[in-house]
């Protein structure tokens, strides 16, 4: 009989006193190197499984094939190009300019023999929407050549070389296939001029630079690779990229005109149903500055009134809703505001009104409102002259009258109610107008007693310079305030006559407005 415990410090010494058997087995120690040889195997597994997603490229998250990362571009190509420059409408201009492309493309032998070098790279800019991708399209659909498109970010990764070899890929394609289009979209994002700042963001996308100049220079006679790359902002290219030999030319895709924005709106009403009435030329001459995607939005969001108000066809009162709502923001539902303040904010926009229609050679009026958009309590919209928009160029009188009308808001105010009842709401006005007085005096050399000079802001001038200058400004707005207060006193009734169709109707049309001042 064994009287010790297991645990009993003397237990050994009494097993071997009585002749026993001893035999050690520690099981711990069997399950602790077990257990170490599974981490070991499953942690090895695990950073072998991790670096064969590094290396390839079809990995989750897209993380680059650092092996093979040239291979890695989103690179579309399409050799059946099917659009033309009939598709192209609204930028005339351009499409006679790339039309030469064309023809550089298809008759490349008759230009070499003549001793003509073809033109390596053409530069589209202009402001987004307006339709420079669609050109580039129509050029290699004309010249029914290959089209290779790509985005400028995807040249760009984090890994330093990335971008450059995969540029080398895009021209190596490119030129098996020649003739052909290398299309880069958004091209600033990799041809911005070089600041050599020292960080890896910038090494990477100087590096892809220099291998884009360099495959651009690279091209042996006629190799039949034309890059056309878009960008609203070339004045930030670097300027090894535009130099002669690389992009030799600069296409600029401007605004449509009235014309063109004509045919937009006809290109984008032809599978929507249009009232009889509707007037594509009005609306054409309220959506100055739209570009082609501007205008297609227009449509779109007309034909999305139209369902909401269950109506069939699309009209002017959807087109013209559709337009506020774009460039205004959403109309106030559901506010209550005082048949005071409904006054105050008819009389101010029929004296902008007024004062617009009765000013020689000012912009037309196409439609007044009172119902509140975004911050405005009300608007009165013109439609400008489009020689005088597209010219840039503006008279003294016209300036003058920019001036007048926009005062004629606060004299409607001022005469109705009175001086000490005017609020706040001209504030705007009065912005616009200091800030064109200014510029008159200043900058447009439209004064007699400053001359013809042009005077910085930031300028230093004399305090006697700065006098003249204040009274120079303020001699000119209160010119142009008697002119309007004379304007509305002598038409006193029909700013009576239109402050109060307004406070009925809320929004009067330009036809309506025409009848009210005809008549």
């Amino acid at each position: 009989k064994l009287d010790a415990l297991p645990n009993d410090p003397e237990l050994l010494k009494i097993l071997k006193n009585n002749n026993v058997d001893i035999a050690i087995q520690n099981d711990d120690i069997n399950l602790m190197i077990i257990n170490y040889i599974f981490t070991y195997i499953v942690f090895s597994l695990i950073i072998l499984t991790g670096l064969s997603i590094l290396f390839n490229r079809n990995s989750i998250g897209g993380m680059p094939n650092l092996l093979d990362n040239s291979k890695n571009i989103n690179l579309n190509t399409n050799n059946n190009i099917t659009t033309s420059f009939d598709d192209v409408i609204g930028i005339d201009n351009a499409k006679i300019e790339l039309e030469e492309v064309v023809q550089f493309l298809k008759e490349s032998d008759r230009f070499t023999e003549l001793g003509a070098r073809i033109p390596r790279g053409v530069i589209l800019e202009g402001p987004p929407g307006t339709g420079k991708t669609l050109l580039a399209r129509a050029v290699a659909g004309e010249a029914q050549v290959p089209f290779f498109s790509v985005s400028g970010s995807e040249f760009i990764e984090m890994f330093v070389g990335t971008g450059a070899s995969r540029v080398r890929t895009l021209f190596e394609t490119a030129k098996e296939l020649a003739p052909c289009i290398i299309f880069i979209d958004e091209i600033d994002a990799i041809g911005r001029q070089r600041g050599g700042t020292g960080s890896p963001n910038n090494d990477e996308r100087d590096q892809t630079l220099n291998q884009l100049l360099t495959e651009m220079d690279g091209f042996d006679g006629n190799a039949g690779v034309i890059v056309i790359a878009a960008t609203n902002r070339a004045d930030i290219l670097d300027s090894a990229l535009l130099r002669p030999g690389r992009f030799d030319r600069r296409v600029y895709v401007d605004i449509p005109n009235l014309k063109g924005r004509k045919d937009i709106l006809e290109l984008y009403s032809k599978n929507k149903p249009l009232d009889d009435n509707i007037d594509l030329d009005l609306i054409s001459r309220r959506t100055p500055g739209f570009s082609g995607a501007d205008l297609a939005n227009l449509m779109n969001e007309a034909a999305i009134l139209t369902a909401r108000n269950n109506l069939t066809t699309i009209g002017n009162n959807e087109i013209s809703n559709a337009l506020d709502r774009i460039t205004l923001g959403a109309q106030k539902k559901n506010s209550v505001i005082s048949l005071q303040k409904k006054e105050l904010v008819a009389y101010h926009e029929a004296g902008h009104a007024i004062v617009g229609a009765l000013t020689p050679n000012y912009d037309t009026v196409t439609k007044i409102t009172i119902a509140p958009r975004g911050n405005a309590g009300g608007l009165t919209l013109f439609a400008p002259d489009e020689d005088r928009l597209e010219s840039g160029l503006y008279t003294k009188d016209y300036l003058k009258s920019i001036i007048s009308v926009a005062l004629g808001g606060r004299i409607a105010e001022e005469i109705i109610f009175g001086e000490e009842e005017i609020t706040t709401g001209a504030s705007s006005d009065l912005e616009r107008v200091s800030s064109i007085a200014r510029q008159m005096i200043t900058e447009f050399g439209m004064s007699d007693k400053i001359g013809n000079v042009f005077i910085n802001s930031n300028d230093y001038i004399s305090l006697d310079t700065r006098a003249i200058i204040d009274a120079e400004i303020n001699s000119l707005v209160n010119s142009c305030y008697l002119y309007s207060k004379n304007l509305l006193l002598n038409n006193i009734d029909l700013l009576h006559e239109l402050a109060k169709l307004l406070i009925e109707k809320e929004t009067i049309t330009y036809e309506e407005f025409n009848n009210l001042i005809n008549n």
